[in-house]
């Protein structure tokens, strides 16, 4: 098995971030020409600069990725007061970072991270619980092992659940589980998407239209949580109706007014933006370049 720089490996997390964050407009998110009431631009690139001890470690690690999210949370809240910034590109970046430990090709990565996640144990769920609890992030209620509920951690010990196993159990309602689920499909699908496109609109417009797409396929886990269904599949319509106009022109002007009438109304697509990220990554890793 092939054995890669982990300082590579991390780098290339940290430029993932980035990268998604610097982005515009991507609707209803921050990027460098949005901010939210209490959480800015700057606060995530804090954060992807400050986790960077975290990601070197995890692609030298082969068990652990409980752990590893909450140390990541962790370091991240060190550099900034924006709140949750990062924590679901964390469950996605971790396992990938791992598994780009130990890979050189992409047919190796998607192996791997298969395989990593698969692997998880109960100290990896339980962890993952506390790393909720730390980063603060909303969830959708559920009648059991609710990450509110404190007695949640005594469940999962009693019943011997793995972090995979938690996952499962979320993959009807949760983006970021059903990636974890199905050997990260859209992620990979979103790599090839945005190489793709860079060659004929650059890194930002490739970003943003694999955004648009990814938006308009799936009902962002985000949206659910705040809002609920209906309003996610609304967001998704109005998504594929922005894609179909006859040429660029008209698609980015799409766009712009459908990020005003978002951020207006407070929707954001966050699941989709940690997709996007894990996607950068695996093109990173691949040796995309721009």
């Amino acid at each position: 098995m092939t054995h890669i720089d982990p300082s590579h490996i991390a780098r290339c997390a940290q430029l993932a971030m980035i990268l998604e964050v610097s982005a515009t407009p991507k609707p209803g998110n921050i990027d460098r020409d949005h901010n939210y009431p209490g959480t800015r631009f700057e606060h995530f690139l804090a954060s992807a600069v400050g986790v960077y001890p975290m990601l070197e470690k995890a692609a030298i690690s082969k068990t652990g990725i409980g752990k590893l999210i909450y140390d990541s949370v962790t370091e991240s809240s060190k550099w900034q007061g924006g709140g949750n910034t990062h924590f679901g590109a964390f469950i996605l970046l971790i396992p990938l970072v791992m598994a780009g430990g130990r890979c050189g090709n992409k047919k190796c990565l998607e192996e791997e991270v298969s395989k990593i996640v698969r692997e998880t144990t109960v100290d990896d769920a339980v962890n993952f619980y506390r790393a909720f609890a730390r980063a603060g992030v909303k969830v959708k209620p559920v009648a059991d092992l609710d990450l509110k509920d404190t007695d949640s951690i005594e469940k999962i010990k009693a019943q011997g659940l793995t972090l995979f196993d938690l996952m499962e159990l979320s993959v009807s309602y949760d983006m970021i589980a059903e990636e974890w689920v199905n050997g990260f499909g859209k992620t990979f699908e979103c790599s090839t998407l945005i190489q793709e496109k860079i060659r004929k609109y650059g890194i930002n417009d490739a970003v943003v239209l694999t955004f648009m797409e990814l938006l308009s396929r799936n009902k962002d886990t985000f949206i659910r949580t705040k809002f609920d269904i209906k309003k996610a599949e609304e967001v998704s319509m109005r998504a594929t109706s922005i894609l179909q106009k006859s040429d660029m022109a008209r698609i980015r002007n799409g766009i712009c007014q459908f990020d005003e009438e978002l951020l207006k109304e407070g929707v954001n697509p966050g699941s989709t933006a940690d997709i996007i990220i894990a996607g950068l990554f695996v093109s990173l890793f691949e040796g995309m370049r721009f």
